[in-house]
């Protein structure tokens, strides 16, 4: 499956900076996935658990006090106000 660079940023730094295959986050309309190729977007994210799929299978999951998940053509970015690792 294609990838795409996500970071993921809070107060305390850069938490994750890594080629994934998927993200999973609460937006203020609901679930979202994004994926290599997706829209260009800008969304809230309300308080929620991300799920991050990366190439060989494995996933990792972490808890967001909410945030701003900017999607572009070159990459994505989770900032949150606080983020801690499942």
């Amino acid at each position: 499956m294609k990838t795409f660079p996500l970071k993921i940023s809070s107060p305390e730094g850069d938490l994750l900076s890594a080629e994934v295959v998927k993200l999973c986050v609460r937006g203020t309309e609901g679930d979202l996935a994004v994926m290599a190729g997706h829209i260009p977007f800008v969304s809230s994210i309300k308080p929620c658990e991300c799920k991050i799929e990366f190439e060989d299978g494995t996933t990792k999951t972490g808890q967001t006090d909410g945030g701003l998940l900017t999607v572009s053509k070159d990459k994505t970015v989770l900032l949150s106000g606080n983020f801690k690792w499942n």
